[in-house]
């Protein structure tokens, strides 16, 4: 069985135009890594298609076919490579170990006159010694999202305490009844009474 690893450079034909596929680093990918892809595009006679004359467009599915829906739609850009100048390329990183499926489909743009092409092109990717992404789980989106407690002051630290009340010194002093009140009047006039008969009888003696 032929690895498709082995093929250096393959060339595929479409209509009349004709795409040189190249896979960085030497037609070897690992998941997990970067690999740089890129297309020399000719029209029939040799006139090379540069990617500002081509509304192209690169899938990449995974499995031994181009179908369904392709795991990754990387962005074009103009690069030079080897002899060529303004090719498309872009960078690609698989996300697993298995074979893949480069598509690479395109329509003139601007003065171009080539026919809209497909080219495909095989590749198997090898597991790579760079670490997989981590997928979030439900458990740490669920710990990211949760908000920090926030540090309060209560009320009760936030202000001191109010001193107690002092009692209102007319509250103290609960005022006498009436009848005692009258009984301490009445016992403080008859001692005064006492002592003023005491004080009269006194000079009524007669001196001897």
């Amino acid at each position: 069985m032929h690895h498709p690893n082995t093929i250096a450079h393959k060339t595929e034909v479409s209509g009349d135009v004709a795409g040189t596929w190249h896979l960085e680093p030497n037609h070897s990918p690992k998941a997990g890594e970067t690999a740089q892809v890129w297309v020399a595009l000719t029209q029939q006679g040799g006139r090379a298609i540069p990617l500002d004359q081509c509304d192209c467009r690169l899938r990449v599915y995974a499995g031994d076919t181009a179908e369904g829906t392709p795991v990754l739609e990387p962005p074009l850009e103009a690069i030079a490579a080897e002899i060529y100048q303004g090719i498309p390329g872009a960078e690609v990183i698989f996300p697993e170990v298995g074979e893949y499926q480069l598509q690479l489909t395109g329509s003139p743009k601007g003065e171009a006159t080539f026919t809209p092409f497909e080219l495909t092109y095989a590749t198997v990717v090898a597991a790579g010694s760079a670490p997989a992404p981590e997928t979030p789980t439900l458990e740490t989106e669920a710990l990211a999202e949760t908000p920090a407690p926030e540090t309060s002051i209560s009320d009760e630290t936030a202000a001191p305490a109010e001193p107690a009340a002092l009692p209102d010194p007319e509250d103290a002093v609960s005022p006498l009844p009436l009848g005692a009140l009258a009984l301490i009047l009445g016992g403080a006039i008859l001692v005064i009474i006492a002592v003023a008969r005491l004080m009269l009888r006194r000079r009524k003696v007669p001196n001897r």
